[in-house]
């Protein structure tokens, strides 16, 4: 049998069917015997000069590419498609240029986002076959070339054009994203649901069926991104609006109207279901299985919205329509034969004149009636029913076109741009290719169209051949291919049908008869593509480059016409509905605005019309369009997709063969490949051709360095004929079935080797077999041959003597056995005993000698060390005397200049001295100033007391005139009281009485004026007390200023101490004249007080009371004198009352105000212990100084000398100051002076602060009777409200006043005394700090809190120094990680050091800005990304967790050492900038993860998949037109090394720049599972991925990648598990695909690829080799069986943008503050440290 002997032979039902030759053919033979592929023989009858077509290898079955086949021919072609279609589930297919897309009638998911991106910047061969391929080249092209370009999308009603359309625009709103906010990509795909609504309707082969060409324009601009678009319409089918064969619908808006019509909105319109109106019923299908017409009304309203199509313009759209409804529901009567009517109150055309507002009686006459005008007169004539339903429907049509062309127009001014057009992308979705069993007028020109676009694809494939064959230096031969043109000329040319058909229209009484008649005269006979077909005298055929198609002439003039009578078209002019009325102007606006700025010069010029009439008829029109349209093509680069309908009954993934090679042949795809199959079809670059075919090289062949050249030398030798292929500059050409050929030679070559391997292998198993079975047999034979011997030797006597034999043989061995133990025993011991002699000997001998070693050891180590040791210490003696040397040296100077400065501060004392004298004189003149004001001040005192016993007489004198008057009273009273008695008895006159009561009144009035004029004196007397207490507070203030002047005095004490004594006598003496002052109050108030209870006591109501009967109070009762009394008594209650609660307040102010004192103090006395303990450390520093001053004046006697003498003349100058300093010398030997009059200052500090606290206790005792005694207050003053008897109310109101003004003298001293001792303790805190700064700041040494002390002002410097302008790189190597966030937050610890909320504020806002700006900025891997991202995790840490708290968290503090936790923030809490800051954290770790994406990504799948990491492991195929990118040259490629180098780049920068570890690991899982997602996502998409061989590939590449995750140790980072579906992926490919086992294993492997990924790589393996077999649907069905259980996303693609969730663990830092130093290069220089 030979091989590859198949053939293809006609088959009526599959159209081909393949043979095998079961005899071999001979030249000459006219039969062919051949065997079916179901067993059947045949013997076939050939032709020698046409012999059927041979079948390609397997191998070479189910390729991308048609054109890689080796044989090109339509079965070859109809069998791939199918291979493809059927077993694959691959719907897309390229043929050369064009890309085949085959309908699969179930969606599929391959359209999403994530593959966009993945074909999106790939060549167009390097994927597999797919729309979004042939969109990316045009993108491509048209960036690369600034040339516009064209995507012809084409094929018969139902093959999928309008959807391929629509996901070629959809990809380029996805690619080019503009960066405006008018959503232009959104505004052009929102055109494709109106354009369908208004323009594709149900078909008997389209549920979604476009009715009119339509090629959208998509604007590009300079940067390539979508800036508009327009959008221009062919041929809509307007006869569709009127009649709807059966199952056929109308457009789809008018169902979407009717199924919305119950909604309020749409009343006014009244409209009803599409069963009740004739233009939507015509069909008997008014709704489409699993569509919502409903739902899609409110769809096509949002993209109206979206265009800025609003619900005015869109309520207009939806009257127009609902009128043509209402339109074709008029009933119109016939009347006799020649005449018909509309009835006047037809319910629907009184609806269709209201929404158009027209004239309902003339539309109802001229609907039946016309006008025929003529040059003499105007004839009316009445038409029949059938010429007024024509008429009728005619005006539906013209109404349906004009807005369609109005929906068009709008949208195009919705897609306008402002901008200019760069460039352009054309993709025009129009019909192909119709034969039908009637074909009209619209079939014709749909004919006339795709006739124009072959010819434009055949010269374009013409071009492009020539070009190539040009660019490789191959001869050119000229090749024949099919011409169009005459069938152009036919229709097209002057007296062609178009014209003959204009002609016959503009006759009035043309036919369609007599027009086909006149293509019977001018074209049967005389052309050969025009037929006139045998039965019929109505139809004609022409002669299509598809096929033959007749045409039926019935209705092509009327179609042509497309008229309106004039008087209907000139009713809706005089329209009140402004739309109406603009649809039949005389001048309609432009469809097109854009169609101006388009500039393309025809290459042909277009054919005119001869008669001007003629350019109204629709034929006329179309053909200039289609000009139009053909100028713009040739002007652009075109792409061609094709596409089929793979049957009529709509079944997912049935191959119908018949309708697939009869669209095959319309489209054009099989004249493609019959232009590349006539020269040099098959085409491999040298790459790939040495990868395929090095196993027919020779070892001297594969010798050669030039790849090229073995390429040459090995096709001349296997093929002889040099005419079979030609050598180009990177390709090789072949003939068709030369690949054939080779393939067969490489296939017999392989086995060969197979045969060769078996052959071997098979041999040495046989041969193993045979030893392995004879030394079984000899095993065999050895013991048969044994038991046969026994059993010959078994008898008596042989028995008995062997037994004997065996007895003696016995005890002789065990004689001998026994001899030979016992000298071995012998021997044993004597070696044993001479051994250990020799061990012990030889032990004793090492014993001794390491004994002796040891002490020679001692005793020479001992020399050694004290030898080293003797010169160490010469050495250090030397270095020291050099050393002390040097010190001396330097003291000297120092000492020298101490001298030279002790003589200036002695010229300076000199000097001082003089000044000090000046200022006693001038404090001895003022404090002869101050002893004379004192003496005014005692004078004035003096005269004021005088004064005041002056007073105080006078009210003495008048208290006892107030006695003696009330003694005269009481005795008048007496005596009136008597009188009353008598007249009384004696039986007084009334008017005795009126005398008496008016002397009465009149006496009390007399009273009311003396005890007025002593409340008069009373006032005097208080206002002279307030101008005493003024005059004693003005005492205080200047007691105040002779404090502060004593002050001074202390002062200028310190230098000259005979000053202290009279300050202390001043002192003494301002104290004398405080107790003065205070004693003179104290006796004031006591007289006040003693004044206040002889007013008080001078009424005596018990006595007034007593003396009185009970009928004298009944008497006063009535006459009213007692009561007005008793409310005297209650008002001066009331006033005592007001005034108690006055004094509650005033006293409970003064309360808070001790209060805040008291706290004010305890707040100095912390403040002061903690100065004390500073001055502790301070004065310890100084004694060790001293002491190390003290050891070094020892070592320099001279320079003791001069301080001495410097210390006399120092001490003569200073007498008084010497004096005390030498006795705090005998006291302490060592001490400085200065430190010991601090220390007595902190004596008297601590005593005075005992004091206080003291004195604190007693105010706290106070405050609490004070508090008691207001408790007592409120309990009077409720006591005095509620109690009528007036003698408690008396009693109790004077203990009360007494008691309160005694407390009220003593709250006074108290708060005099306290403010003394607040300035006293405040001037001795100034004095010490003072005193402590200057004596001990020079001696204090150097410590750095951890602080960066900067100005306000210095912010943007440093942001910019450290935030955007440092450049990580080279930088980074020479600092500690993170060094910058340090700096920062040591500026932050300032701010809270000076507790300074703006400033902190303000640079926390400015560092966190300054991040942001450097992530909007940084989009490369120079490190700043990566810097930014360690910067700001270092500084999160700092605010959030190491120190940015007062109070940290426990978790924070056990991380950190004592000392950080001391360096934490005091006054502010920055846990708020915690979210803010992570924020940004996460954003830098994203962008980070980009740039090393955007790094890395270009290179995983040439790295992973398409480089060949096993050698002699290849899996290239022939690619065929579309060659891959990555095997056109093998320099500059990239391999696996290329990603670990990039995977190795990425640790170790990540490293030097000290990223944490847990980060470094979640950012090296991310790239892993990009590299796993990317390498995954492109094996789904390339079917010529998915072999065996593929797989062991990708699997390596895996252990390269696991081997490095463990080379940098980093197996923890999970890295590893992100690999595993694409492990999975490679073990499915290599794993057999036979048995149910198999499929049962694949389920249970496969875990983590979901269901559609398996059957994806199931569907798409593609064996390499002919020894692999292909996946059959059958096992492929079993498995997806087996895996619908399963419950997994539906989602072929995995998603590369994915982001695991990052968390940023807490590290502790481990560098102090204190010790960080700031580098040179960050040019901070304006930073101190603190």
């Amino acid at each position: 049998v030979i091989v590859y002997n198949r053939v293809w032979i006609p088959d009526n039902e599959e159209v081909w069917q393949s043979a095998e030759i079961t005899k071999n053919y001979k030249a000459g033979d006219r039969f062919l015997l051949v065997q079916l592929e179901d067993g059947t023989e045949l013997s076939y009858p050939v032709d020698p000069a046409a012999l059927p077509p041979l079948r390609n290898p397997d191998i070479l079955v189910g390729e991308n590419d048609l054109t890689a086949l080796s044989y090109l021919h339509e079965p070859a072609v109809l069998h791939n498609l199918k291979i493809r279609f059927v077993e694959s589930k691959l719907i897309y297919t390229y043929s050369g240029i064009i890309l085949v897309a085959i309908n699969p009638y179930k969606q599929l998911p391959i359209y999403g986002d994530a593959i966009i991106h993945a074909y999106s910047g790939q060549n167009m061969g390097d994927m597999d076959p797919h729309i979004f391929a042939v969109a990316e080249e045009a993108y491509k092209q048209m960036a690369r070339n600034n040339k516009n370009q064209s995507i012809i999308v084409s094929g018969e009603s139902g093959a999928g054009k309008t959807v391929s359309a629509r996901y070629t625009m959809r990809y380029f709103a996805t690619v080019s994203k503009s960066s405006s906010k008018a959503h232009v990509e959104d505004k052009v795909l929102a055109s494709n649901p109106i354009t369908e609504a208004v323009g594709n309707a149900k078909t008997t082969r389209n549920d979604n069926s476009s009715r009119f060409g339509k090629y959208t324009e998509i604007s590009f601009d300079r940067s390539y991104q979508i800036i508009g678009a327009n959008m221009r319409t062919y041929l809509l089918e307007k006869s569709r609006v009127v009649f709807q064969s059966e199952n056929e619908r109308n457009y789809h808006i008018f169902y979407q109207l009717c199924a919305s019509a119950m909604q309020p909105e749409y009343a006014h319109l009244k409209l009803g279901s599409a069963e009740e109106f004739n233009y939507t019923r015509m069909g008997g299908s008014t709704v489409i299985e699993g569509v919502d017409d409903r739902a899609n009304m409110v769809e096509t309203q949002k993209t109206f919205a979206l265009l800025g199509l609003k619900g005015d313009f869109q309520m207009d759209v939806f009257k127009m329509l609902a009128a043509i409804l209402h339109l074709g529901n008029v009933e119109i009567a016939a009347v006799g034969d020649e005449r018909s009517s509309i009835s006047s109150e037809d319910k629907h055309l009184s609806i269709f004149c209201e929404l158009l507002d027209l004239n309902c009686d003339k539309m109802a006459r001229w609907l039946c009636h016309r006008k025929i005008v003529t040059t003499s007169e105007t004839v009316i004539k009445p038409m029949t029913r059938a010429q007024a339903a024509n008429a009728r429907d005619a005006l539906a049509k013209k109404i349906y076109s004009h807005l369609f062309d109005f929906i068009v127009e709008r949208i195009n001014q919705a897609l306008q741009f402002p901008g200019k057009q760069h460039t352009f992308i054309g993709v025009l979705d129009i019909y192909g290719f119709e034969t039908f069993d009637v074909n009209s007028f619209e079939q014709f020109c749909i004919n006339y169209a795709n006739e124009k676009l072959q010819q434009q694809f055949n010269l374009h494939v013409f071009k492009l051949e020539q070009e190539e064959y040009m660019k490789e230096d191959i001869p050119w031969t000229l090749i024949d291919f099919y011409d169009n043109q005459p069938v152009i000329d036919l229709i097209e040319a002057k007296m062609g049908i178009l014209e003959l058909l204009d002609e016959e229209c503009l006759l009035p009484h043309g036919k369609d008869e007599n027009w086909l008649q006149k293509l019977y005269n001018n074209f049967v006979n005389k052309n050969a593509l025009f037929e006139k077909p045998r039965m019929s005298n109505t139809s004609f055929i022409i002669q299509h480059f598809a096929d033959k198609v007749e045409y039926k002439c019935e209705g092509f003039l009327e179609k042509n016409r497309d008229t309106v009578h004039e008087v209907l078209v000139e009713i809706l002019k005089e329209s009140k509905f402004h739309l109406c009325a603009n649809f039949f102007q005389d001048s309609p606006v432009s469809i097109s605005p854009f169609s101006s700025t388009i500039n393309i010069k025809s290459a042909r010029p277009a054919l005119k019309s001869p008669n001007k009439q003629l350019r109204t008829t629709v034929g006329s029109k179309f053909r200039n369009s289609l000009s139009l349209l053909m100028v713009t093509l040739n002007a652009t680069t075109p792409h061609y997709v094709r596409c089929i309908k793979p049957n009529d009954e709509k079944l997912p993934f049935e191959f119908d063969s018949k309708r697939v090679a009869q669209q095959l042949r319309a489209c054009g795809v099989l004249e493609t490949i019959r232009i590349s199959a006539q020269s040099y079809p098959s085409r491999w670059t040298y790459i790939e051709f040495f990868s395929r075919y090095s196993i027919l090289m020779t070892q001297q062949e594969l010798s050669l360095n030039d790849k090229k050249q073995i390429c040459k030398t090995v096709l001349q030798r296997l093929i002889q004929d040099h005419n079979q292929y030609q050598f180009g500059r990177t390709k090789i050409f072949f003939r068709a079935g030369q690949v054939a050929y080779l393939e067969k030679l490489r296939s017999d070559r392989l086995r060969q080797a197979c045969i060769l391997i078996q052959k071997r292998v098979r041999g040495w198993l046989q041969r193993r077999r045979f030893l392995s079975v004879r030394r079984a047999a000899v095993t065999v034979q050895q013991y048969f041959r044994g038991q046969r011997t026994v059993r010959q030797a078994i008898t008596a006597r042989n028995l008995k003597e062997t037994w004997a034999a065996i007895i003696i043989q016995k005890y002789c061995r065990g004689y001998l056995v026994r001899r030979l133990c016992q000298l071995i025993h012998v021997a044993a011991v004597t070696i044993q005993a001479y051994t250990r002699g020799f061990l012990a000997r030889k032990k004793y001998r090492k014993m001794r000698e390491e004994q002796k070693a040891v002490i020679l050891q001692k005793y020479a180590r001992a020399w050694l060390a004290r030898r080293r040791f003797q010169n160490i210490r010469r050495f250090v003696l030397n270095i020291q005397l050099s050393y002390r040397v040097q010190q001396l040296q330097k003291k000297i100077e120092e000492q020298s200049r101490e001298n030279h400065g002790l003589l200036e501060r002695l010229t300076n004392v000199a000097s001082a001295h003089m000044n000090d004298v000046d200022t006693i004189q001038k404090l001895e003149s003022e404090l002869e100033k101050l002893t004379a004001q004192k003496r005014t001040y005692e004078e004035k005192e003096k005269k004021y007391k005088e004064d005041s016993e002056q007073k105080i007489l006078k009210l003495e004198n008048q208290n006892k005139e107030l006695q003696e008057q009330k003694e005269t009273l009481e005795i008048k009273l007496q005596e009136k009281t008597e009188e009353m008695k008598g007249t009384v008895t004696k039986g007084v006159h009334s008017e005795d009485l009126c005398i008496l009561e008016k002397n009465f009144q009149n006496q009390k009035q007399d009273y009311e004026k003396e005890i007025e004029l002593l409340k008069g004196e009373i006032k005097v007397l208080q206002e002279e007390k307030a101008q005493l207490q003024q005059q004693i507070q003005q005492e205080i203030i200047t007691q105040d200023g002779l404090k502060m002047e004593v002050g001074q005095l202390t002062k200028q004490a310190q230098k000259i101490p005979e000053l202290q004594k009279e300050i202390e006598l001043l002192q003494t003496q301002k104290l004398d004249v405080e107790k003065q002052a205070q004693s003179q109050k104290r006796e004031l108030r006591e007289k006040m007080s003693e004044v206040t209870k002889q007013l008080l006591e001078s009424y005596d109501f018990e006595d007034v009371r007593s003396r009185l009967s009970t009928e004298d109070l009944e008497h006063l009762n009535e006459d009213g004198e007692l009561w007005f009394a008793y409310e005297g008594l209650k008002k001066a209650t009331r006033v005592l009352e007001s005034h108690f609660q006055s004094q509650k307040e005033i006293y409970e102010k003064e309360i808070e105000g001790l209060n805040f004192k008291v706290e004010h103090l305890s707040q100095d006395i912390n403040h002061l212990q903690k100065l004390f303990r500073e001055e502790n450390d301070i004065n310890d520093g100084i004694r060790l100084e001293v002491s190390r001053l003290t050891s070094e004046n020892l070592v320099i006697p001279d320079l003791k000398q001069q301080v001495a003498e410097l210390e006399n003349q120092k001490l003569d100058l200073e007498n008084r100051l010497q004096e005390q300093t030498m006795k705090l010398k005998g006291n302490g030997p060592t001490y400085d002076p200065i430190v010991l009059s601090q220390k007595m200052k902190r004596q008297d500090f601590i005593s005075i602060f005992r004091s206080t606290e003291a004195q604190n206790e007693v105010d706290i005792k106070e405050k609490e009777s004070l508090k008691n005694a207001i408790q007592g207050i409120e309990g009077l003053s409720n006591g005095l409200m509620q109690d009528e008897d007036q003698d408690e109310v008396q009693s109790k109101i004077k203990q009360v006043t007494t008691r309160l003004a005694v407390e009220n003298m003593d709250l006074e001293e108290k708060l005099d005394m306290k403010d003394r001792i607040i300035k006293k303790l405040e001037d001795q805190i100034k004095t010490l700090t003072k005193t402590i700064e200057k004596a001990h700041a020079p001696t204090v040494p150097k410590e750095y809190i951890g602080m960066m002390e900067y100005k306000k002002e210095d912010e943007e410097r440093i942001i910019q120094n450290l935030i955007l302008d440092l450049k990580p790189r080279g930088v980074v190597v020479n600092m500690i990680p993170g060094l910058p966030a340090h700096i920062l937050f040591m500026c932050v610890r300032y701010a809270d050091y000076l507790n300074d909320a703006d400033m902190l504020k303000s640079f926390m806002s400015a560092t966190i800005d300054g991040i942001k700006q450097v992530v909007k900025v940084g989009a490369v891997l120079d490190c700043t990304v990566l810097y930014l991202l360690i910067f700001n995790t270092r500084f999160t840490r700092c605010i959030c967790g190491t120190w940015g708290m007062p109070k940290l968290p426990f978790e924070f503090m056990k991380y950190n050492t004592p000392r950080q936790n001391k360096n934490c923030l005091k006054h502010f809490d920055l846990s708020e900038y915690r979210q803010i800051l992570s924020d940004l954290a996460i954003r830098i770790y994203h962008q980070f993860i980009i740039v090393m994406e955007n790094n890395i990504q270009h290179i995983i799948v040439p790295g992973m998949l398409e480089y060949e990491s096993l050698q002699g492991i290849s899996g290239l195929k022939p690619t065929g037109f579309r060659k891959r990118s990555s095997s056109i040259d093998d320099t500059d490629t990239y391999t696996m090394t290329s990603i670990l180098q990039q995977l190795s780049y990425f640790y170790s920068t990540m490293c030097q720049n000290g990223l944490d570890s847990e980060l470094l690991k979640q950012a090296v899982k991310q790239l892993f599972f990009l590299i796993g997602a990317v390498t995954l996502n492109s094996l789904f998409l390339r079917k010529d991925m998915c072999s065996c061989r593929k797989g062991m590939q990708i699997r390596c590449n895996i252990s390269y990648l696991e081997e490095w995750l463990k080379d940098k140790n980093l197996q923890s980072s999970n890295a590893k598990e992100t690999l595993e579906p694409l492990s999975q992926a490679a073990w499915l490919l290599q794993v057999k695909k036979i048995t149910d086992d198999d499929a049962k294993e694949i389920c249970e492997h496969c875990t983590s690829l979901s269901t559609v990924q398996i059957v994806k790589i199931l569907n798409s393996y593609t064996p390499i080799d002919d020894f692999e077999k292909r996946v059959t649907p059958s096992f492929v069905r079993k498995v997806q069986g087996m895996l619908n259980n399963r419950e997994d996303v539906p989602q072929l693609m995995l998603d590369t943008k994915h982001l695991f969730q990052v968390t940023f663990p807490f590290t502790p830092s481990p560098h102090a503050l204190e010790l960080i130093q700031v580098p040179s290069s960050f040019k901070l220089g304006f930073l101190t440290r603190v």
